[in-house]
């Protein structure tokens, strides 16, 4: 990813890069899959996790949201940072960095550690990420192979947050920690593969680097986030402090946004924000992996604390999701050419919608076939409609600001895949722990333990026994399904009014 286009400068040793393309395409989608899984890996291991490290319902929701929230302001700041100093550099100190995190979270002792250590992955994954896109484009010089390039890219970028509650299942069958030291071993495959086969490059080697404009991006958009979760549940500072800590956010970016239309070299070419067609597409993916990420966590706890899945069996669950999400991005290809950007992505938005509203009328009984059904229809639908959105970005931008469309279009990814959970999940906290009404024979202490979350209640359960920790459980259970719920609600309202803004404000192909 550039954030702007220039004809790059390339130091490659050995062989011309543009001989093993294929190679490079290859190791840079894996790189990039670490880095898309990671965002949803916990879902699954929430309730492992919970049991294991008890945290609150707000560190529960950073440990999950920490990375992806970090990862999105980062974005094109390590991507003006690979244009500078070299791409290849930065992505080989972030498989570095991201290798120490791993190991860090999965020894975590404390919840406050493991934030940190997701913090850390999140800024090398931020580090890794612009590359991979940048990288392609430098070493795909002819049109049509990059055309198929990009759209593996694409692919890989969408599936890697369908698959991450799949890997999840599975490895922490072993241990929860596994799900982060399974990044070792690949890191350290990677890592002289990276060294091998990456070429150097550096398009602003002699470009200032403006580190106000970063410091605002990433203050902004932390604070943002961090406002918005207090908001929701008040652990750590009253609502009236929760809202400054927001709007103060609000006017960070604000003068973000006022300083890329005066500078010479902006971070961010705010100025695409003014094609209509552009800022739509930015919606819809922002939309798009916002529902698909946020209902993800819900969802795969509904399957484990609800239904009483085990993680295994959860992730089997959820293997409709992903591959619809592989088929819609196969079948989008096609989709697109023959019905327009406006019909494919409104009805991908729309069919996610769909797929969700069976859900309003399920309690605590299992779903088998409807809920393989709505996994389907929300798969298929998110994939299609991102990869429209996609298509939709780059075509409203000129070939002179590709690499900016580019650095938009992931930051409004990652931002979309923080907010999901940060949102959905700060929701269904405030509807969750007001339902959740006193059990007779559970001390007050427990009951408070058990509002803060279904897999916090679950924990508190076990630990009473008994018939009053098996009547805990239950009225968790029916109160985490009334917050889903409204969790669905709100979901299937955005996904409907962006469908139809979609709809209405882009161009007829």
């Amino acid at each position: 990813m550039t954030v702007t286009q220039a004809a790059p400068s390339v130091r490659a040793a050995g062989r011309d890069p543009h001989s093993r393309r294929w190679s490079i395409l290859v190791l840079l989608c894996l790189s990039l899959l670490l880095i898309t899984v990671d965002a949803t890996v916990l879902h699954i291991a929430v309730p492992a996790l919970t049991a294991a490290l008890e945290p609150s319902a707000v560190q529960l929701l950073w440990i999950i949201d920490v990375y992806s929230l970090v990862v999105a302001p980062l974005l094109v700041m390590f991507g003006t940072l690979g244009d500078k100093y070299g791409r290849k550099r930065l992505v080989l100190w972030g498989f570095v960095l991201f290798g120490v995190a791993s190991a860090a979270a999965a020894c975590a002792p404390t919840p406050l550690t493991l934030i940190l250590a997701r913090a850390l992955l999140g800024v090398g994954g931020a580090m890794i990420m612009p590359a991979t896109l940048s990288l392609i484009r430098q070493v795909f010089t002819d049109r049509r192979e990059r055309a198929v390039a990009l759209g593996v890219w694409s692919a890989v970028a969408a599936a890697g947050a369908a698959v991450g509650p799949l890997v999840g299942g599975v490895l922490v069958g072993f241990w929860w920690g596994a799900v982060f030291l399974i990044n070792v071993p690949i890191l350290l495959v990677l890592l002289p593969a990276a060294i091998r086969l990456l070429p150097e490059s550096r398009v602003h080697a002699g470009r200032p680097w403006d580190a106000v404009s970063a410091i605002l991006s990433v203050a902004g958009i932390l604070a943002l986030a961090f406002g918005l979760k207090e908001a929701g549940s008040g652990s750590l500072m009253p609502f009236w402090a929760a809202v400054l800590v927001f709007l103060t956010g609000v006017g960070l970016l604000v003068a973000f946004v006022r300083r890329q239309t005066r500078l010479p070299a902006p971070f961010l070419e705010v100025g695409l924000f003014r094609r209509r067609d552009f800022t739509t597409g930015v919606a819809g993916v922002l939309l798009g992996v916002f529902a698909l990420v946020g209902l993800q966590l819900m969802l795969a706890q509904y399957l484990q604390l609800v239904l009483g899945d085990s993680p295994v069996r959860a992730a089997l669950r959820m293997l409709p999701l992903v591959l619809s999400a592989i088929t819609g991005g196969l079948a989008a290809a096609h989709i697109l050419p023959r019905i327009g950007m406006r019909a494919t992505m409104s009805g991908g938005l729309g069919l996610v919608a769909l797929a969700l509203t069976p859900t309003l009328t399920w309690g605590v009984e299992g779903h088998p076939v409807m809920l393989a059904i709505c996994f389907v229809g929300i798969g298929f639908g998110v994939q299609v409609a991102l990869l429209a959105a996609s298509d939709t970005i780059m075509a409203a931008a000129p070939e002179s600001q590709a690499g900016g469309a580019a650095a938009i279009e992931e930051t409004a990814y990652e931002l979309g895949a923080g907010l999901g959970v940060a949102v959905l999940g700060t929701i269904t906290t405030i509807v969750y722990a007001p339902g959740l009404r006193p059990v007779p024979g559970v001390p007050e202490g427990g009951m408070d333990q058990a509002r803060q979350s279904l897999a916090a209640a679950a924990h508190v359960a076990d630990q009473v026994g008994g018939s009053a920790g098996g009547a805990l459980l239950d009225a968790a259970r029916w109160a985490f399904v009334n917050a889903l719920h409204t969790t669905v609600v709100v979901s299937v309202v955005l996904l409907s009014l962006t469908a139809a803004a979609v709809a209405m404000l882009l161009r007829r192909d």
